[in-house]
């Protein structure tokens, strides 16, 4: 798929974050105990797995698919048609139920905003995940993480979300005036 410029612009963030993240990942991983942390609870790491590609890399994998959804929900956002550029006859022409569930940008420049607030929150949950591997990529197999971890990994996923919550209220406000 060949992303509009804009989303191009946007998504460069995400790319340098998912280089970063497969380069240490690439360097860690020999270094890596045999075990390694599954899951992470409010107690510390409660589950442990063998030490694979697939264990070791989940959280670039995670992110290399929240990338991919985001990309084409930023890519598709763009390529609506805004309310500004319908005419009266083909909004009048859907059904009603269709007319009230759609939820299309109200401009072009909305639609960017909107576009633009989908990779922020892309940039912000690759940050998270980040965090997460910190812990994962451990040299030596212990349960015990910082208390301060999951704070550190939920807030730029909370930031991320203001943001895309911030240009959806700035599109609705638009639409009542």
């Amino acid at each position: 798929m060949v992303f509009s410029a804009p989303v191009r612009r946007w998504l460069l963030p995400n790319a340098v974050l998912l280089a970063a993240l497969s380069l240490w990942g690439v360097v860690r991983y020999p270094h890596l105990p045999d075990r390694i942390p599954q899951h992470i609870g409010i107690g510390g790491v409660d589950a442990w797995t063998d030490r694979s590609i697939g264990s070791a890399f989940v959280l670039v994998f995670v992110f290399i698919g929240v990338t991919g959804l985001l990309t084409a929900c930023a890519e598709l956002t763009l390529r609506v048609t805004p309310h500004s550029e319908l005419s009266d006859g083909a909004a009048s022409f859907a059904p009603a139920l269709v007319r009230s569930s759609l939820n299309r940008p109200r401009t072009r420049g909305s639609a960017l905003w909107m576009a633009r607030a989908l990779l922020v929150l892309n940039t912000c949950t690759g940050i998270s995940l980040m965090i997460g591997c910190g812990v994962l990529w451990r040299s030596a197999p212990e349960q015990e993480v910082p208390g301060w971890l999951f704070t550190a990994m939920i807030v730029p996923i909370l930031v991320g979300t203001a943001v895309t919550v911030a240009s959806a209220v700035r599109d609705r406000k638009s639409h009542a005036s």
